[in-house]
């Protein structure tokens, strides 16, 4: 059957991680599927998100290595590089990986793709208007960067019957609404790594989630005079007050300068700076006090929202709110055969699980009932915030425990306690393991660290397994390893079961073997 004509199984419209993994998954079983992509193949993470961030953090670690080489015995020095290099290398890296999200590859792998703006004009039929080119989206920072570019009118084009649909268009930086914001430039995420085309003298970061901590503290050791300004009492807020103090030390051990409980109010630029102006108003004061900051370029990061306006989804009947698209446990809209993943519907914006909603949709499309179907389960959610060092979390932390009222027992690892750390001279940071109160199962972990994304799967499989403290301090870890990290945290648990009653038949019996 011709391209476009007929009933396709699925129409994927999207094409970042969860339409990618979609189409490719429906086209390996057998399906019929086209794909509908609007700008760039591979969305936000291949471009503006995952992929060119931890490039360009990479190559900033190794400039802060060399910096502090001391620690490590060398001879104190200066890193020798040109910024400009720094971010070419970048785009050469996205580049290498690009080939796996192109059109191409998923032309050969029997995805039908259409480039365009997809809109809905019934609830089992779309309409594609216009045909970028595939670098349609190199656009001014201010036209990528609102929101009001989301926003295209439903024209003729050419027209997509389908039995499912799903709806994979993701999400795009917030641009808050600050007087004057419309008058100046600013980056975000998704203009920075293309359209910073030379090294700012200073910049100003709005908000210190893990966009804007991830991005100021790499620029900072680029060179960059970094002011990082975020409206809640700490940088990194869904994270314990003790991590989020923690980042604030290293950042301004580093020359970063944070500034938080402010809320922005007003921007401008004059001769070639940006002025910021906000209001300081530390928990607990009756008011607030003027603040200002100022700096030669703006980066924006204070969230992200759905992209849906240009999909028409009152034609498709398609229910939702300011915050995305509403499904049900199975990623099913309010029409049954309309599903949504990853940004769009997620209330945790990650790759992973955009990849993880992919998924479901695909097995849940290709079962015929209900009672097959699978429901999305959000018990386990690990992220990291790949600063150095890396903050990574999974489950429950002490705030979130304490607002539901979940009782616990915590058991804190130093980094300074695991004898790689030690000998890699990289011992600043520690792990906290909660567990349920008398138990060792496994509420959450966090830990900061070095690797820490990484060191944190054992607790993610533990307790996606249901495997206790206990059962990790038994596995033999290889010696010397950060992972051994996991195990003295499992030795801390154990250590609590030597209650003094035990401690005493233990005496007892090593008395009598003496006898």
């Amino acid at each position: 059957m011709k391209k476009g004509e007929g009933v396709y199984n699925v129409v994927v419209i999207g094409a970042g991680t969860a339409g990618l993994v979609t189409a490719a998954g429906t086209a390996g079983l057998g399906g019929r599927v086209a794909l509908v992509e609007r700008n760039l193949m591979g969305g936000d993470c291949l471009n503006f998100g995952c992929v060119p961030s931890k490039a360009l953090i990479s190559s900033a670690r190794l400039i802060q290595q060399i910096r502090e080489s001391e620690k490590w015995g060398l001879d104190r020095q200066d890193p020798q590089f040109a910024f400009e290099n720094i971010f070419e290398r970048m785009r050469a890296r996205r580049a290498k990986i690009a080939p796996n999200d192109s059109q191409e590859r998923f032309e050969s792998l029997g995805v039908d793709v259409f480039r365009g703006e997809a809109h809905f004009i019934s609830p089992h039929e779309i309409e594609i208007s216009g045909s970028p080119s595939p670098r349609s989206s190199q656009r001014s920072a201010q036209s990528r960067s609102r929101p009001e570019a989301d926003a295209s009118a439903p024209g003729e084009g050419r027209r997509l019957r389908a039995k499912n649909f799903v709806i994979a268009t993701g999400s795009r930086a917030v641009i808050p609404k600050i007087e004057g914001i419309k008058g100046v430039s600013y980056f975000t995420n998704e203009t920075i790594f293309d359209e910073l085309k030379e090294k700012p003298e200073s910049m100003i970061v709005l908000g210190g989630g893990p966009i804007g901590c991830e991005l100021g503290q790499a620029l900072s050791r680029l060179g960059v005079k970094i002011t990082i300004v975020e409206y809640v009492p700490q940088i990194l807020g869904p994270e314990d007050i003790d991590v989020g103090q923690f980042m604030q030390k290293r950042f301004e051990a580093e020359g970063i300068t944070v500034q938080h409980c402010t809320e922005a109010t007003r921007v401008s630029t004059r001769d070639g700076r940006i002025t910021l102006k906000g209001n300081y108003k530390p928990p607990g004061a009756a008011q607030g006090s003027p603040v200002q900051f100022t700096g030669q370029a703006l980066l924006l990061a204070v969230g992200r929202c759905p992209m849906m306006k240009a999909l028409n989804l009152e034609a498709a009947g398609v229910k939702y709110t300011a915050n995305g698209v509403e499904v049900n446990d199975y990623l099913q809209t309010s029409q049954p055969h309309i599903y949504a993943a990853g940004d769009i519907a997620n209330r945790l914006k990650f790759t992973h699980t955009a990849d993880y909603t992919a998924r479901v949709v695909i097995r849940n499309i290709l079962m015929p009932f209900q009672f097959l179907r699978q429901k999305v389960d959000w018990s386990v959610v690990p992220w990291c915030t790949y600063t150095d060092p890396e903050v990574a979390h999974v489950g429950l932390g002490e705030k979130e425990a304490t607002q539901k009222n979940v009782e616990y027992n915590l058991f804190v690892i130093p980094l300074g306690d695991v004898d790689r750390a030690v000998v890699e001279s990289e011992e600043a940071g520690f792990a906290k393991i909660l567990t349920a109160k008398g138990s060792d199962k496994i509420l959450g972990a966090t830990i900061v660290a070095p690797h820490a994304g990484d060191l944190l799967h054992e607790f993610v499989l533990a307790m996606k397994a249901g495997v206790g403290l206990g059962t990790i301090a038994s596995t033999i870890h290889a010696y010397p390893t950060f992972a051994e990290l996991a195990r003295k945290a499992g030795d801390k648990y154990n250590k609590t079961r030597l209650t003094p009653r035990a401690k005493r038949i233990f005496t007892w019996l090593y008395e009598r073997a003496r006898k």
